[in-house]
């Protein structure tokens, strides 16, 4: 892929980075949790409402972001998107108490939704037909990019700047990319303006489709397991004795292997690899990942369970980036690919929400980790149902 030589690979590479500066507003939190406890003394359960609003936002207003990108258009609804992440990000920095902070962490996530949901459809608009399965598949690397770079590089810049140094510096990068977006991406088709199909029939036609419920159903049953064994690494960790910074790089190294399925799904999407075989593969790899990260058979095999859980992530990377190169495809049409999206993300917003307590819930029964496998298992099972009825979708819609 050259950029220079193609202008719709270069903006959509700038819309990836976008996407990528709207990640780190969502990941600069748990790094910074126990600094904020320190200086603001939150408490554990604030932390949790901190790290849960986004969630919040993206399970209650994914696929009202999808109908605003659809609508005022997408380019503008990413510049709408960055410029609140910005403005919550620069104000938090000045925030004295948890209560602004919060209010402050729900503008974030609207911010997000708003930058995110529209990103695929403009980065299909933007490239060749033949590059827009592979790219999308690069769009699919934002988050897992982003929260490896926040876990990384966020405990040493607030050892030197402090967590409202860190927050303005995020806020400074989705600036950044205001600016750059706005200069580099053509503006929106004149329908935006105010034609083309009502909210109210997007709607409608984006709900009574099949391809966006099995996408929105996949894409649940998957971030349902990925947060879930994120989220519990670090306790992991801990009791095989990583911890401090070669617990946090560990953590980040897993979180950041995701990419590889990102990318690789959309080469394999773009090669004819049929569809089913791609999500079959991953789902298959994150039932393996998991049952060598948390089995019992495993418990004095800590690298092999490292192991398991790079496998997990980096394997199981091949789903989103799988679903959103599939998105303009299992959408009812091409003014709903961004209310799709958001349909989408709104249920991998409840899937990370539900995934890990019932996780949490099944360990403390158990008392352990043990028969978390079997859970997310059991997850796998059902997206790779899901993975074949989106391939018999795509055939019966092509004909």
């Amino acid at each position: 892929m050259n950029s220079r030589a193609d202008p719709g690979i270069r903006i959509a590479l700038i819309v990836v980075l976008a996407g990528v500066a709207a990640a780190l507003h969502i990941a600069k939190l748990p790094p910074a949790v126990p600094v904020l406890q320190r200086e603001l003394g939150i408490t554990l359960v604030q932390a949790g409402f901190l790290l849960s609003l986004v969630q919040l936002a993206s399970m209650g207003l994914g696929i009202v972001a999808g109908l605003t990108g659809d609508g005022i258009g997408l380019r503008r609804s990413m510049l709408i998107g960055l410029a609140l992440l910005t403005l919550a990000g620069f104000a938090g920095g000045f925030a004295h108490t948890v209560g602004v902070l919060l209010l402050l962490r729900a503008v974030e996530g609207l911010g997000f939704l708003m930058t995110t949901v529209p990103a695929p459809s403009l980065i299909a608009r933007s490239v060749k037909s033949t590059q827009r399965t592979r790219m999308l598949g690069v769009w699919g690397s934002f988050m897992p990019f982003g929260t490896a770079l926040a876990l990384l590089a966020g405990p040493g810049i607030m050892g030197l700047i402090d967590w409202n140094g860190w927050w303005w510096l995020i806020a400074s990068v989705s600036l950044a990319m205001l600016f750059w977006l706005a200069r580099s991406v053509p503006h929106d088709p004149p329908h935006f303006a105010g034609g083309g199909p009502a909210w109210r029939a997007r709607l409608t036609q984006t709900l009574g489709a099949r391809g966006p419920w099995l996408a929105a159903l996949t894409f649940a049953v998957y971030s349902a397991q990925w947060l879930s064994v994120i989220g519990f690494l670090p306790a992991l960790y801990q009791a095989s004795g990583w911890t401090g910074t070669l617990g946090a790089v560990l953590t980040a190294t897993v979180a950041g292997a995701n990419m590889i399925g990102n990318i690789l799904a959309g080469r394999l999407l773009a090669r004819g690899v049929a569809p089913r075989r791609v999500l079959w593969g991953a789902f298959g790899a994150m039932a393996l990942g998991a049952f060598l990260a948390f089995a019992s058979v495993t418990e004095q095999a800590p690298v092999l369970r490292y192991g398991g859980a790079l496998l997990f992530s980096a394997l199981g990377g091949m789903i989103p980036g799988g679903l959103f190169g599939l998105a303009p495809r299992l959408a009812p049409s091409d003014q709903t690919i961004s209310t799709t999206m958001g349909w989408i993300l709104q249920w991998s917003a409840i899937g990370q929400f539900i995934g890990p307590p019932v996780v949490a819930w099944v360990a403390s029964q158990a008392g352990n980790w043990q028969w978390t496998w079997v859970i997310l298992g059991g997850c796998s099972l059902c997206g790779a149902v899901l993975a074949w009825a989106i391939e018999r979708h795509l055939k019966r819609v092509a004909v």
